[in-house]
Order: structure tokens, then C-alpha cells, then sequence
């Protein structure tokens, strides 16, 4: 009896530490998207069971459940509707053609592998003879998969070009009312203007002054990504000049009486107050980038989801109506994997997303 009562507040206190761990691991699990993990860990680690399933039916089983309906319903109305290319396809005939796209990335990789190994034996050769080698690129077709990872670049870089140029000029907007008065008229000019009017200038413009673009920057893709810019950087840049103008005005003084320098007040004082609704920008930004980056690939031709899905359009076979749905599903899941990263570097550089 001596050593049970001994050692069950040891078991007490490493439950409550395990809890403990899932509660600090909760926010970054809901931050990911994986909320659904947390009541099965408080289950496992000998949480009640009935609330644990309550809050997982909550946070899994009914999402899925929404899923399976619309699952249902999409599989039982899309034979229903004929269009010019066949009846649309159901969740089968898309999952079919995600496969073969997967297939077809797959013998494309063989094909490159293939390539370089028959150039390393030509190379040997030219060695043994005494001659230089010669080295090619393989230069196949983009797979789904090259596609994916181009659109991924080029709204990265378009959403870098923004960030870069809203974040200091909503710090100076937030800073200055003579700077925001000025500014202000533009951004509501600016603001509403759509992808496809910027589409037409941005490539005059690139084309005059990119003459030599560089190899891993073709002028298609540059075009999309400052079209990009264009059309993502609002939501940071007013987001951060209002966090900006929100710094508590108390925060401001202790800067002015410690005579801090411009450039740390802003780094000190003003960024970290006004970080949370800076991301807040910069996910909407992001968001924004996203939608707008495939009409601009559609438009500017260059390599991605966009261009894919107008080549499938301009096809015209009969799979090319599941795999364009394949495209936007894809389209889907990637801009809500972007939205869950940002919110996760929100939790990670923000205190009021960990209280």
C-alpha cells in the first residue's frame, strides 16, 4: 500500500504533463489542419472518452461527412448534364485521370533518367577517345506535377515582389497621415483593377525592358508573377497600416522619451505590436495571389496550372473535362495547404495568435 500511494502522484503528474504537451501541440495542429488529431491524443493518453468523441465528431466526422455528400450528389447529378466533350465526369472518372496524370509523370522521370544515363556512356566514351564530353538538358514536356511546382514559384515570387514593397510603404502609411492621405487615392484606384487589365501592360512593359531573360526566368513566367504583385499586395499593404496606426499611442511615447531612432522604433515598437495584422495581409495577399496567378498563366502562357488548364480546354478529348476538374481541385487543396502555412507562421511570430 506504501508504494502505490507513493507513486501515484507520480502518475498524476506525468498524465498532467501529457496533457499538458497536447495542449501547447493543439494550436499548432488546428493551425495546420489537424485539429482532429488532438482529441484522439487526449483520448489515448486516458482523457473521458465520451467528451473526446464528441469534440472529434465535431471536428472530423462531420467535415467528412459534408465531403461524402458532396461526393454523392456529384456523382449522381454529373452523368446527367452533357456538355460538348461528354457527360461531365463524376468523382471516379477524375480520381482515373489524377492517376494517369501521376502515371504519366512518372514515365516522363523514367524517360529523363534514361536520357542522362545514355549521355553519361556517350561522355565515357568521348573520354576514353580523348575528346570533351557534351552535356545536354533533357528537354521533355512539363509533367501535371512540373506544372504544380512552376505556379508554386511564380506565385511565391510575385508574393515576395508585393510583400516587399507593401510592408514598408503600410509602415509609412501607419506612421504619417500625410503619407497615407497621399497614398490612399491610389490604393482605391488601384485596388479593384483586375488581373486581365494589368495582363496587357505588364507584357509590354517586361517585354521592352527583360530582353535577355535569364533561363530559369522566361519572360511568360515573370509576367504572370508581377501580375501577381499587382493584384495581391492591397490586402498587406492596408492591413499593415492599420496595425501600424493601431500601436498603442503609450508605446509610441516610451519610444519618443528614450529617443529611440526611427529605424529601431519600428523594429522595436511598431512591428511587433502590428505583426498580427500584418499577417493577416499577407495570408489575404497570398490568397489573392493565388486565384489571380491562373488567370494570368492562362493569358501569359506560361508553364502551369493555369496554361494547363486552358491546353485541356483548347484539347478537347474526352478526358480533358476530368482533368481540368482535376486542376481545380488541385487549384483547391494547395490554396488551403498555403492558408494553414501562413497561419502557422502567424502562431509562430505573433503573441496574440499563441494566447
Amino acid at each position: 500500500m506504501a508504494n502505490a500511494t507513493d507513486t501515484a502522484p507520480i502518475d498524476l503528474t506525468g498524465r498532467e504533463k501529457v496533457f499538458s504537451a497536447i495542449t501547447r501541440a493543439s494550436g499548432w495542429l488546428d493551425a495546420l489542419g489537424f485539429s482532429w488529431l488532438v482529441p484522439i491524443l487526449r483520448m489515448l493518453a486516458g482523457d473521458n472518452p465520451r467528451v473526446q468523441l464528441g469534440e472529434l465528431k465535431r471536428v472530423l466526422f462531420i467535415p467528412l461527412l459534408g465531403i461524402l455528400a458532396f461526393l454523392v450528389a456529384w456523382g449522381m447529378l454529373a452523368p446527367k448534364v452533357e456538355t460538348s466533350l461528354g457527360a461531365v465526369p463524376g468523382p471516379v472518372e477524375v480520381w482515373e485521370q489524377a492517376g494517369t496524370l501521376w502515371a504519366d509523370h512518372v514515365r516522363e522521370r523514367e524517360k529523363a533518367v534514361s536520357f542522362y544515363e545514355r549521355q553519361d556512356k556517350r561522355n565515357e566514351k568521348l573520354v576514353a577517345e580523348g575528346k570533351e564530353p557534351q552535356f545536354r538538358t533533357y528537354t521533355g514536356k512539363p509533367t501535371y506535377l512540373d506544372q504544380i511546382v512552376t505556379s508554386l514559384f511564380t506565385v511565391g515570387l510575385g508574393f515576395v515582389i508585393g510583400t516587399l514593397i507593401a510592408v514598408p510603404l503600410g509602415i509609412a502609411s501607419g506612421l504619417s497621415k500625410s503619407f497615407n492621405g497621399a497614398i490612399n487615392p491610389l490604393i482605391q484606384i488601384f485596388k479593384p483593377v483586375s488581373p486581365l487589365a494589368w495582363l496587357p501592360i505588364v507584357t509590354m512593359i517586361i517585354s521592352a525592358t527583360y530582353a535577355n531573360p535569364y533561363d530559369w526566368m522566361p519572360k511568360s513566367l515573370l509576367i504572370s508573377a508581377v501580375t501577381v504583385t499587382l493584384c495581391s499586395l492591397w490586402p498587406t499593404l492596408i492591413n499593415t497600416a492599420l496595425g501600424v496606426a493601431s500601436v498603442d499611442k503609450d508605446l509610441m511615447n516610451v519610444g519618443r522619451v528614450l529617443q529611440l531612432p526611427t529605424s529601431r522604433t519600428i523594429t522595436q515598437v511598431v512591428l511587433p505590436s502590428a505583426l498580427p495584422l500584418i499577417f493577416t495581409g499577407l495570408r489575404l495577399s497570398l490568397g489573392v495571389g493565388w486565384m489571380v496567378l491562373i488567370a494570368a498563366e492562362m493569358l501569359a502562357q506560361n508553364p502551369g496550372l493555369g496554361k494547363f488548364v486552358w491546353d485541356e480546354f483548347q484539347n478537347g478529348s474526352s478526358q480533358s473535362l476530368a482533368r481540368i476538374m482535376v486542376a481545380v481541385l488541385t487549384i483547391g487543396i494547395i490554396g488551403f495547404m498555403l492558408d494553414r502555412l501562413m497561419f502557422a507562421l502567424q502562431r509562430a511570430f505573433t503573441f496574440s495568435a499563441n494566447r
